[in-house]
């Protein structure tokens, strides 16, 4: 799990904006469209890893996943949210 100190100094690579940790319940969402084989990543890319961790946003339009504790951020891989109906 990331700690606050490193999710501090964390930026969105497009915007600069800065990310803050997704909450459970927005984990939960994103997992079931991934099991719903749905989801894509920015590229058109179907997400197909289950997502533990996540980074978002501060405008709330993209995730960043975090995988075995690193923060994934490359703009490719971010995961626009408003596929599971957050924006």
């Amino acid at each position: 799990m990331l700690d606050r100190e490193t999710v501090a100094i964390l930026v969105c690579p497009v915007t600069r904006q800065p990310l803050a940790l997704a909450d459970a319940p927005l984990i939960a969402k994103i997992n079931g469209v991934i099991e719903a084989g749905k989801l894509l990543d920015q590229l058109g890319r179907l997400v197909k890893q289950p997502i533990t961790e996540g980074l978002v946003r501060q405008d709330g339009k993209i995730l960043y996943p975090v995988r075995d504790g690193i923060p994934v951020m490359l703009a490719d891989e971010g995961i626009a949210l408003e596929q599971i109906g957050c924006e």
